[in-house]
């Protein structure tokens, strides 16, 4: 079978920064290639040194005179978020993009971050939550756009309100599905917020679909020794353009919702194709357990008190 190539047009983006997390490989690494091409001066905050080099020397390399930059961060840790927050407010320059890209995915066991939350929840939610807090001044003068990466997960499943932590009865890919789901209510709750107070940021999400990427891959530093049956499935459907994307068309839903002018905030972006597991972007009317405002709500304020930060 032939895979059907698209792709999307990515705005000039000269004079705008942007901030990717989880830039230093995979959909995040092809994101912030595509913005530093662009134009923009691309922030990656990476939690391995060496391998965070070779991501900013392959996009200089794909786009001669590319602005990027490296800094410290481990989402898994409040510290980190918070010494990121600080370098950049000492910079001072306002921030025009920001994707939060990276996460975690279902380790084998219950694992948790520096601060004791599971380590899914802590990273993929909380991390993003205290990082767009902690950046809210740079993010407010550059009148910036927010996405926030999701997943197909989150159209089932719940957050698991009594035990936000799985510290009674651990299951990996529902404690996934919770992370995404409070990510989702976040973001959305962010737009609503920001109209409300005039602070003129837009925030809204995406997803990328079913692709071969390192989620599912072998991922040592969380239990996973080897990769898993399905992400040798997911890799053979994709190299036959079967129902799933690639890595790269997988990028095309974050970067169409972080730099079209046509994106807006509130939305929900993600591939167009059967179960939106491939395809070219489109919108989609959030997922069910995206819709209460009353959950979003409830999310943004248990956050609040979980990272210790209020506006």
């Amino acid at each position: 079978m032939t895979r059907q190539d698209f792709d999307i047009t990515v705005p000039d983006l000269t004079g705008k920064r942007a901030v990717v997390t989880g830039a230093s490989d995979g959909i995040g690494l092809g994101i912030a290639m595509r913005l530093a091409a662009a134009g923009a001066e691309v922030v990656m905050p990476v939690r391995n040194p060496s391998k965070g080099e070779g991501a900013a020397a392959r996009i200089r390399e794909r786009a001669p005179g590319a602005k990027v930059s490296l800094h410290a961060l481990d989402l898994s840790s409040l510290a980190s978020v918070e010494e990121l927050g600080r370098n950049l407010l000492v910079e001072g320059r306002p921030v025009h993009i920001l994707v939060n890209n990276a996460g975690v995915m279902t380790p084998p066991d219950r694992r948790t971050t520096s601060d004791g939350f599971e380590l899914q929840f802590g990273t993929n939610h909380l991390g993003h939550f205290a990082l767009v807090n902690h950046l809210l001044p740079l993010l407010r003068a550059g009148k910036a756009r927010v996405t926030s990466q999701i997943s197909v997960a989150a159209r089932r499943g719940a957050i698991n309100w009594d035990d936000l932590n799985w510290e009674r009865s651990y299951n990996g890919m529902r404690a996934y599905s919770q992370s995404k789901i409070a990510l989702g209510l976040f973001g959305l709750e962010l737009d609503r917020r920001s109209r409300a107070a005039g602070w003129g940021i837009t925030s809204n999400l995406s997803h990328p679909g079913v692709a071969p990427t390192s989620l599912l891959a072998a991922r040592p530093e969380v239990g996973r020794a080897k990769d898993t049956a399905g992400v040798r499935l997911i890799r053979a459907l994709s190299a036959r353009g079967i129902v799933v994307g690639t890595v790269r068309t997988a990028q095309l839903p974050a970067l169409h919702a972080a730099t079209s002018p046509d994106a807006t905030g509130g939305a929900f972006y993600g591939p167009g194709g059967p179960g939106q597991m491939g395809g070219p972007p489109a919108e989609h009317k959030p997922y069910s357990r995206l819709r209460s405002t009353e959950d979003a709500q409830r999310v943004w304020r248990l956050s609040e008190g979980l990272v210790g930060i209020r506006h």
